[in-house]
């Protein structure tokens, strides 16, 4: 099959394929509002959001020469006016500065930035939310955004210190549900909970010392789960503030990580108000 936008690249500095370059290197400082959609499943959620007007748009793909035929279905969507590269693996990790193994890469821009307030105020009167705070580890936000999907999350909600989940990785360990769920980042956490108390939302933050078995949590029209980073978890003064749960677990470890903690927490909540 052939596609009138599929363009062959045979020199890793041509200009065209520019935002493609030392991607490693660019994840550390950043790409202008662009971001780098890496994997098929990826690709497809980027390609499909963007065919329906959605907050992300694919600029232009990426791939591997022998990858074409194998997505042709996927490429008969793409929008003419997003060009398709082809390039030799050589050519590729030249461009990349490393194997991609995948041979599937996108550039995407987000086209509407939202904030909590419009997240908020488009919510259903039952919604489940998360609340992030601190959270600088790029494996933990794409759990985190997976677990949304996954359990039913409506909104994730990021205070201005957690990391960029555009970020490669984080988008990729979130197998595409960045692009899904609905989510801001911004401001300190002190002022995203005093908001989503405003907005009758029961606030929960997880804690080894919780007051109540993440089991037995009652249900309710409006939960917010609280987290924070790894190995601190949430400030002391947040957790005085909130109710807290805790995650029976056996004595031998102490603590789980946030992607997993987050993604237990979810199942009993969303458990809890009837969601899954």
């Amino acid at each position: 099959m052939s596609f009138r936008n599929l363009i062959v690249i045979a020199d890793p500095a041509d200009p065209r394929i520019a935002g493609y370059r030392d991607i490693r290197e660019r994840d550390l400082v950043g790409r202008s509002g662009r971001f780098v959609a890496e994997g098929t499943v990826v690709l497809r959620l980027l390609v499909e959001t963007h065919a329906r007007g959605g907050d992300f748009a694919a600029q232009s793909i990426l791939l591997l020469e022998n990858r074409v035929d194998g997505l042709a279905d996927l490429l008969a969507a793409v929008p003419e006016a997003v060009p398709v590269y082809v390039v030799s693996r050589a050519i590729m990790n030249a461009i990349a500065g490393f194997d991609i193994h995948r041979g599937v890469l996108a550039l995407g821009e987000r086209r509407h930035v939202a904030t909590t307030a419009s997240i908020l105020a488009g919510l259903p009167a039952s919604a489940l939310v998360i609340a992030a705070c601190g959270i600088a580890n790029h494996d933990n936000i794409g759990a985190i955004f997976r677990n949304a999907a996954a359990f039913g999350a409506d909104a994730v909600l990021l205070d201005q210190t957690c990391c960029d989940p555009l970020y490669r990785k984080a988008l990729r360990v979130s197998v595409g549900s960045v692009l899904q769920v609905p989510y801001a980042r911004e401001g300190s956490i002190e002022t995203m909970l005093a908001t989503l108390s405003e907005g009758g939302f029961q606030l929960w933050g997880l804690s080894p010392s919780g007051s109540t078995d993440i089991r037995e949590i009652s249900p309710a029209p409006r939960i917010a789960l609280v987290t924070g980073t790894e190995g601190e978890g949430l400030p002391q003064t947040i957790l005085e503030a909130i109710r807290t749960a805790s995650i029976p677990q056996s004595p031998r470890l102490d603590s789980l990580n946030a992607g997993t903690a987050t993604g237990i927490a979810l199942f009993a909540m969303s458990s809890a108000m009837g969601r899954i």
